[in-house]
């Protein structure tokens, strides 16, 4: 008789599980250290996440696996191959950097916001996050999703006293557990059919579904599909997203816009890709559609922002990075119809490390701009570059890069790869869309950045930096140059060899 007791490569889990430790550790700290050293949780869990990003390098020379099947080992619960270090790379310096604004944002709200709950449940949601792209049956999946979610809408909401983010929090939390609810359902259906949960299996099995249980598997394959478009942000279940992050403290939406997608997108791609590749005639339609629905819905949504309107910046960025989940569904929709799915999702972490480095480096600025001017209209930009010449210019180096303008070389190499994706399978129609979208989202991004140098009303306001806040900015927008420099780094890094 086989023994069922299985040993863990500690190594291959272990960036999840640092931050999950560290998580506990501050919860457990918390209890004992007095008010005045509060402060140090922050440092400890910055520390924390630095610490589990670097043990993605030791990741780098194989592929490896645990939690395997008894009996057969190729059948895995957890890989870390390339596609799941480059989305946990993604994920936890994301959070790292969201980590280093939520530091100065503590400081600035005071007791409003109460340190040790908002470090664990910062780090519990990281953790979760770091998780879900090296799962590979639908239970694991399923669980790190909610290990992100749940933790995160009580950040939206942890705010002592301040309505605007308890109703954020309200409308996060009751969408969310419907699209949950309905995703549960779908993988329900598609374990009624295949009788598996892993997804290699699946893949093998749902081509041979008796016919009797082919409608339940196809309806299995879209409303699993919801949850994850919920997470994305995708149209039309993208409601929540402009009053979330205007309720929410703005670490924690820096935190959703970027984190949150990337949770999305790699459920997104397991499910289809790696699950669900025989079902291609079901998802990749689907997605198409989606894409060209968020992109527009997106973009529309951001130039109807009024630059007086309270939490106008805000917002913008909100609608901005709707319609950025638009691009980012385009080539996970082009994978159903082209030669080389690989080639496909490499096109889409380009982008998303693209948008995760300038998109995070805008909202640090916003949380800069913020602490002067609390209600954050983008008619708070006008005159930066007067006050602060050099964070003015790395903002408009942020907007340029999410518009695909030199000198933002990144932003239109991400781009162009998507296009090309769209184009190379066959989907000539979503190029043309994306192509006026791009278009439409150039009006927003340059109003945004002219005024960032126009003659400011009366004195310009002085701006003090912090150093977690330095360090954020600093940090970006030295990614940011750096792969405009050398944009082809992006895709040999994105070469997921997930197949």
């Amino acid at each position: 008789m086989s023994s069922l007791v299985q040993s863990v490569d500690w190594l291959a889990v272990a960036p999840p599980t640092i931050a999950a430790v560290v998580g506990l550790v501050v919860l457990v700290a918390d209890l004992f250290v007095g008010e005045a050293r509060k402060p140090l949780l922050g440092w400890f869990s910055v520390a924390g996440l630095a610490a589990a990003t670097l043990m993605l390098l030791p990741l780098l020379d194989a592929d490896r696996a645990t939690f395997c099947l008894v009996g057969d080992a190729g059948v895995c619960s957890y890989t870390a191959d390339r596609f799941t270090l480059v989305v946990q790379f993604l994920v936890l310096g994301g959070a790292l950097l969201a980590a280093l604004l939520s530091v100065t944002a503590l400081k600035d709200e005071g007791k409003r916001l109460p340190e040790g709950e908002y470090w664990f449940l910062f780090l519990s949601s990281a953790a979760g996050a770091a998780l879900l792209p090296a799962s590979r049956d639908l239970a694991t999946l399923v669980v790190a999703l909610e290990v992100a979610s749940l933790p995160a809408f009580a950040l939206v909401g942890l705010r002592h006293g301040d309505r605007r983010s308890s109703e954020a929090a309200l409308k996060f939390f009751l969408s969310s557990v419907t699209a949950t609810a309905v995703s549960l359902m779908g993988v329900s259906f598609v374990y009624a059919a295949t009788g598996t949960l892993h997804l290699t299996l699946i893949a093998e099995r749902v081509q041979d579904v008796d016919g009797q249980l082919h409608t339940l598997a196809q309806t299995g394959v879209v409303l699993t599909l919801v949850g994850f478009a919920f997470k994305t942000a995708a149209v039309p279940f993208h409601f929540w997203v402009p009053d979330t992050y205007a309720g929410a403290p703005l670490p924690i939406a820096a935190y959703l816009s970027v984190i949150g997608k990337a949770v999305g997108f790699s459920g997104l791609v397991l499910v289809t890709v790696v699950a669900l590749p025989s079902y291609a005639d079901v998802w990749g339609p689907a997605l198409a559609a989606l894409a060209a629905l968020t992109m527009t819905v997106g973009n529309v949504g951001a130039l109807r922002q009024q630059a007086t309107r309270a939490y106008s910046a805000v917002r913008l960025l909100a609608w901005s990075s709707v319609g950025q989940a638009g691009y980012l569904l385009v080539p996970i929709a082009a994978a159903a119809y082209s030669g080389d799915a690989e080639k496909s999702i490499g096109s889409t972490l380009a982008y998303a490390l693209m948008y995760g480095a300038v998109n995070l480096g805008a909202f640090a600025v916003a949380a800069l701009v913020g602490r002067a001017h609390r209600l954050n209209r983008v008619a708070d930009y006008r005159g930066l570059y007067a006050a602060a010449p050099l964070t003015a210019l790395l903002l408009g180096f942020f907007l340029l890069c999410l518009a695909g303008l030199p000198p933002g070389v990144i932003g239109l190499f991400a781009k162009v790869t998507v296009f090309s994706a769209a184009v190379d399978a066959g989907l000539g129609w979503l190029a043309v869309v994306m192509a006026v979208n791009v278009v439409i989202a150039l009006v927003y991004y340059l109003q945004w950045t002219a005024l960032l140098f126009r003659a400011p009303e009366g004195e310009p306001v002085k701006h003090r930096l912090p150093a977690p806040l330095t360090a954020a900015i600093a940090l970006t927008g030295v990614l940011g140059v750096a792969l405009s420099g050398a944009p082809q780094l992006v895709l040999r890094f994105t070469d997921t060899g997930l197949f």
